[in-house]
């Protein structure tokens, strides 16, 4: 009685693929239909195929067949069937092509090889010595031509074929091995490997095509996830150089164990550390065997926040639930590219188990997949299937219609044995009169010669030539919702193209993980917008790093600047600082608000000026007007106006004779006005020191001789000025840096030596003046001015000596306005001190103006003395 129910987890395909774990109920018929497909040929290959394994955690003895019950499971690796349909199409192909192996035929074992080292040597001693009781270095089956050896997919079963097939040394059994796996460095080892070869592209610029891709979305925080093997060492040195020459940082890097094959599902310890990582970006890297344990958890975990990069060699059809979302929705892939296989696709969907009745697994899958069910009297007969029942109608995810990278790989592979075989029969063919050309003669390892050529190059098809060209094609992964299943072509990168344009993208193609509605990004920072700079955090990479704003006159225009640059002296940044600005001419301008202040004041104290001097004038009869000389007091009242108006120089844009007038002109009128100053004081002291007709003091008084201090005076200005003017004069100059967003035009002083001692001059006059008045103080007279001379020139000095300091901490517009205010501060000071208390007599008290006061004053200080 045959019990051939198999309990499946199965979704409706809207919602999900068929779950491919499947419970059995002592379904004898599993056990019942042979593992071993073959297909008779004249020369036959042998291919070991993980195809699927069984697992159980109670079972029983019933005689020499083992009873699995309740518990029993089947892994049942769909997606590698399409290996089987591969070497099928290839070697049917082959032997209808009658330019190819015109009188031979080829064949096949399919051999299933589960994921264990057992498994893989039992299945290889039962092909070499034709029995399962096998005996080393015995063949039981001389009649059957093998010629080579397919396997795959990791490197370890590829190796321990290699292994074991290189520790038999006698010609008949020394087997050639094709290995359609990825490409392994030590299977490159033709001492200890000296029978295999791989038909995979080396995955020499892989690093580079995967480094291209962060480039180009600008992903420099990036985790990588691989195998723990010598590969898995190989591709992190590789990746680690290319993403250092692009600084771009490795934000986590998990190894997986080799002992990860497909049957371990306990929870990752490190998943978390890939779920809570700033990195969005992953890059996977590993065959397909080492991969499983990690890429169920991933998929059980949901996780769809992170962007997966990897290689090929991944199965996606064995991580079914019940969830719309798949955590590789929008991963991108890195194939070999291969051309596409129209009749492939065509020859798919002509498969049916009444078309191959030898193969043993074609059942199975019309029974898990098209929801047929098996005959009660024979296992290979099916049932209750529908008529049209075919692979088409099965998901992509389980059976793709599309050629696979490693079914292309065992395609070509099958192809090299062909052209071996074809190159061998040729050889024999014109050596017929040795060799018996109806049946073809050979061990073989006599196909090691031939192949060699073929392998590295000579003789080969246009189709063999394109595998040398190192190109990938870069495919986005879309299963959204769960069960689409497509891989879609995006890009490529081709390591031939010209330098810049090795890497082709359609962005507009990309579906990217169901949690991002634009390009992710995977950085650790903040981007740094225009107008900031990155600064490199302490004890992390260069990738992560803080922002921080360009100083003043410094702008960044373009995202993640690792420096400000620098504005041109003419120039400004912005309020942004990712921008230069033009700066605009500035100067202390009559319509600026201090420039009409200043203007006002200095038109005011000079009209003030002129009308303390029309007092005078109108009242030059009177003692105060004739007292301590008359014509001094106008000399002094004219000088003061021209000081006042000297100030107007410093105001209007400037310009070279401006520059000239400025300091002569503010040096020779202070001269006039210091010096009639001290003659005033001189007079006033002389005056008193008359004593007797006829001194000398009485002649210097009568011939007006202090009225000469005033040209000697001002002439030794004047010959310092001309001194100046002709060594290093004052000159037209530009201030840059003074105010923001303006240049600032200005006199630039020349010679400073020569300026400080035209102030210098100036000072020592006023301190004479304020010495000669000091000594007068005290002397009677009723209209006595020597107080008020020397408070003036004491004022004048406090302002001069405090100008220096406040001039020189000052820039720009200010410091022009000091010296301005020094000017008016020290010409309003001799002004008011002088003549202020005089015009207080002129104009409101006249009757002090009188020689009837004059007496009255004389004779009440004369009383008072007595």
């Amino acid at each position: 009685m045959y019990v051939n129910r198999i309990f499946c987890v199965f979704i409706p395909w809207s919602m999900q693929i068929p779950s491919l774990e499947c419970a059995f109920q002592y379904s004898e018929c599993y056990f019942r239909i042979k593992e071993n497909f073959h297909c008779e040929g004249d020369v036959v290959i042998g291919a070991f195929f993980p195809l699927h394994t069984f697992y159980t955690a109670n079972k029983t003895a019933y005689g020499n067949v083992v009873n699995y019950y309740k518990d029993f499971h089947l892994q049942y690796t769909f997606k590698n069937y399409q290996f089987v349909l591969a070497l099928i199409f290839a070697i049917e192909e082959i032997n209808r092509n009658p330019h190819l192996l015109s009188n031979i035929s080829l064949g096949f074992d399919v051999y299933n090889v589960p994921y264990t080292e057992k498994n893989t040597l039992m299945s290889t001693l039962v092909w070499l010595t034709g029995q399962r009781n096998f005996m080393p270095n015995y063949n039981c089956r001389m009649n059957r031509k093998s010629a080579a050896a397919l396997t795959g997919t990791s490197w370890a079963t590829s190796a321990q074929m290699g292994t074991l097939l290189h520790l038999y040394k006698f010609p008949q059994v020394r087997e050639i091995i094709l290995t359609f796996g990825p490409s392994d460095p030590i299977l490159s080892d033709r001492g200890q490997f000296s029978s295999l070869y791989q038909m995979a592209p080396n995955d020499t610029s892989l690093s580079l095509a995967m480094v291209s891709l962060l480039i180009h979305f600008n992903w420099s925080w990036v985790g990588l996830i691989l195998i723990d093997d010598h590969k898995g060492t190989q591709i992190l040195s590789h990746l680690r150089e290319e993403m250092d020459r692009n600084r771009i940082c490795l934000a986590l890097v998990e190894m997986i164990p080799v002992t990860w094959n497909s049957f371990s599902y306990n929870f990752w310890k490190n998943l978390k550390k890939i779920q809570k990582s700033l990195a969005n970006v992953f890059i996977i890297y590993g065959d397909t065997d080492s991969l499983q344990g990690l890429m169920s958890n991933l998929s059980q975990q949901l996780i769809t926040w992170k962007v997966w990069i990897m290689s090929s060699q991944w199965d996606k059809t064995k991580h079914a639930d019940y969830f719309l979302l798949d955590s590789f929705h929008g991963s991108l892939i890195f194939s070999h590219h291969h051309e596409e296989s129209f009749e492939f696709s065509n020859f798919i969907q002509t498969i049916k188990p009444s078309k191959y009745p030898e193969d043993p697994y074609l059942p199975k899958l019309w029974y898990a997949l098209l929801n047929c069910s098996f005959s009660k009297f024979d296992c290979q007969v099916l049932e209750n299937c529908q008529p049209n029942a075919s692979l088409e109608l099965s998901p992509t995810t389980i059976v793709d219609t599309n050629m696979s990278e490693e079914s292309h790989n065992i395609y070509i592979s099958v192809y090299a044995v062909a052209h071996t075989l074809h190159e061998m029969s040729l050889q024999q063919y014109q050596m017929q009169s040795h060799i018996n050309t109806e049946e073809m003669v050979f061990f073989p390892w006599q196909l090691h010669h031939f192949l060699r050529k073929i392998h590295k190059g000579e003789h080969m098809s246009l189709e063999w030539k394109w595998r040398l060209i190192e190109k990938y094609d870069i495919l986005n992964f879309w299963n959204f919702p769960k069960g689409l299943g497509l891989k879609v072509k995006v890009g490529t990168f081709s390591l031939n193209a010209q330098q810049g344009q090795q890497l082709s993208l359609s962005e507009h193609m990309i579906q990217w993980p169901t949690r991002f509605t634009k390009i992710p990004q995977s950085v650790c920072y903040t981007s740094c917008w225009p107008g900031f700079r990155k600064a490199t955090q302490e004890g992390r990479g260069v990738c992560c790093y803080d922002c921080i704003p360009c100083p003043d006159n410094e702008i960044s225009n373009e995202t993640d600047a690792d420096q400000c640059v620098k504005c041109p002296e003419t120039h400004f940044s912005n309020t942004e600082k990712n921008n230069c600005l033009q700066k605009s001419m500035s100067f202390l301008a009559y319509n600026d608000p201090l420039g009409i202040v200043l203007t006002t004041i200095a038109l005011c104290f000079s009209a003030f000026t002129l009308v303390v001097f029309g007092v005078f004038v109108k009242h030059r009869n009177t003692p105060v007007v004739k007292a301590n000389n008359r014509s001094l007091s106008y000399i002094l009242l004219m000088t003061l106006v021209f000081c006042f108006l000297c100030s107007l120089l410093f105001i209007g844009q400037p310009n070279t004779a401006t520059c000239i007038m400025q300091q002569t002109a503010f040096g020779i009128v202070f001269s006039v006005a210091l010096s009639t100053v001290l003659a005033k004081a001189i007079t006033v002291v002389m005056a008193f020191k008359v004593m007797f007709p006829g001194s000398i003091m009485r002649w210097l008084i009568v011939s007006r001789a202090p009225n000469y201090i005033i040209p000697i005076c001002t002439l030794i200005q004047i010959v310092l000025c001309g001194i100046y003017l002709g060594t290093s004069p004052p000159f037209l100059d530009q201030d840059l840096h003074s105010e923001h967003g303006h240049i600032l035009i200005i006199c630039n002083k020349g010679s400073v030596v020569f300026f400080h001692c035209i102030l210098g001059y100036l000072c020592f006059l006023a301190l004479g003046s304020c010495v000669m008045a000091f000594l007068s103080r005290n002397l009677p007279d009723t209209f006595n001015e020597a107080k008020f001379l020397s408070f003036s020139m004491q004022v004048f000095f406090c302002v001069w000596v405090t100008f220096l300091p406040v001039y020189y901490s000052t820039k720009g517009k200010v410091m022009v306005a000091m010296q301005v205010f020094s000017i008016f501060a020290s010409s309003a000071g001799i002004l008011g001190l002088i003549f202020a208390p005089k015009c207080y007599i002129i104009l409101l008290r006249p009757d002090q103006n009188s020689l009837h006061h004059i007496r009255d004053t004389a004779y009440s200080r004369r009383n008072k003395t007595l």
